[in-house]
């Protein structure tokens, strides 16, 4: 009888959970994390912005965001969608629906600084149009007006 007895008090069952292989998920997911925010940071259309001197906007909530880079080329992105290229005519279509959507529509221009003027400036008369009032214009931070002229 003694044996049986010693015999179970060394094979007793523990009741702690081995919390190790959810440290190493864990660690795995942190980094998964790591590697893809910054890439999901840079799905914009790449745009040489000019500098400004500008107060930067804080208080823009969901902006839709308008790009004209180099050659010409419109880009419309929204929210946290990747930016996608239109056309005049769909860019306008677009904005209209987005305006009648949400009357409160804050839209942010960002032109390539290399771009031709007419082709930024054709999208401020459809803004217009279609009723957007709160309108942006992005630019990066540094010595305002000069644009690496001298």
């Amino acid at each position: 009888m003694r044996t049986n007895s010693a015999r179970h008090k060394r094979f007793k069952l523990k009741s702690e959970i081995n919390v190790v292989p959810y440290i190493d998920v864990m660690l795995v997911l942190l980094i998964i994390f790591m590697v893809t925010t910054p890439m999901m940071k840079s799905l914009g259309v790449p745009v040489n912005l000019p500098q400004s001197n500008a107060k930067s906007l804080k208080d823009i909530k969901d902006p839709l965001v308008v790009s004209v880079d180099e050659s010409g080329q419109i880009y419309l992105k929204a929210g946290e969608d990747k930016a996608e290229p239109v056309s005049v005519e769909d860019f306008t279509t677009k904005i209209t629906a987005f305006q009648k959507a949400n009357p409160d529509l804050q839209v942010i221009l960002a032109g390539d600084q290399r771009a031709v003027y007419g082709k930024v400036y054709v999208i401020l008369p459809i803004l217009q149009q279609a009723g957007v009032s709160k309108i942006g214009l992005l630019s990066q931070p540094g010595s305002g007006g000069t644009n690496g002229r001298k």
